[in-house]
């Protein structure tokens, strides 16, 4: 069964959409392979919230006027989950949106990120203008690292929800993934050990509770050693998670073609 409506791919912070270094690795082709039509958001990889679902909003005007559908089925990872509610929210984008799947999108807040934000304020503002220089280099209109960590705090998070309340047409769930420990991924072992000490079990950056939303989908573990971390979440490294099959998720591209069954199932 196909699905009814465009994929839209929203990216996460740190990254962008290039033709060459795919953010989502094998998981696009896989997904036109079974007959979606697949678009991204080409946001900035570190601007503000705001910003970047502006971008979004654009985009999916964009898409839905150049393919006639009249919707589209957006599939976020990590902060580009929330520039999509924004866009659907606040900037009013709900009639254009049949769904929104969110892959360790800190929708709660993390946290982890209250305690780092207790650290003297002038030295994260360095350290994120050090950030935003680069970013620019790297393509970014208006990168504003410090407002995009900011929001991943508890309190920002909650008052977040409250401006950006879910809208009844569009359908929400959320996905959560965990590392079996911090040997799992060479990229994140040290951010998820950090994680672990003050929230447990964690996909490198996130624990379950912070992304949890709308519809949950539940916490998805890898069936080989490693569990799934959030550069696995997007097949950062191009290759199945593990040669064993049963008991958790062995190829994160499978669990993306099963996300778009189900949409197709429902409608979608």
């Amino acid at each position: 069964m196909a699905l009814k409506y465009p994929v839209l791919l929203a990216h996460g912070m740190g990254f962008r959409d290039r033709r060459f270094l795919n953010y989502w690795g094998r998981i696009p082709a896989a997904l036109e392979k079974m007959g979606c039509r697949v678009f991204y958001g080409n946001q900035d990889s570190s601007s503000s919230v705001e910003t970047g679902g502006r971008v979004i909003a654009s985009r999916i005007r964009e898409i839905t006027e150049q393919t006639g559908a009249a919707k589209v089925n957006i599939i976020a990872h990590s902060k580009g989950g929330m520039e999509a509610r924004y866009a659907i929210s606040t900037l009013g984008e709900a009639p254009r949106v049949a769904s929104l799947t969110t892959i360790s999108t800190p929708h709660r807040g993390s946290v982890t990120m209250d305690k780092i934000m207790t650290l003297p304020r002038w030295a994260l503002r360095f350290g994120c203008a050090v950030a935003d220089v680069w970013f620019k280099l790297l393509g970014d209109k208006k990168p504003d690292c410090f407002s995009s960590i900011s929001l991943f705090t508890t309190r920002a998070a909650e008052e977040f929800n409250r401006n950006n309340p879910d809208c009844e047409e569009v359908y929400y769930q959320s996905f959560a993934f965990v590392m079996k420990n911090a040997a799992s991924d060479i990229f994140m072992w040290l951010s998820n050990l950090v994680v672990n000490h003050f929230e447990g079990e964690n996909d490198g950056l996130l624990a379950p509770r912070a992304v949890m939303w709308g519809d949950f989908r539940g916490i998805f573990r890898g069936a080989g050693r490693r569990g799934i971390s959030h550069c696995d979440e997007v097949d950062m490294r191009r290759r199945p998670l593990s040669k064993k099959h049963g008991g958790g998720v062995s190829d994160i591209v499978e669990l993306y073609k099963n996300i778009v069954t189900e949409l197709a199932e429902k409608g979608f």
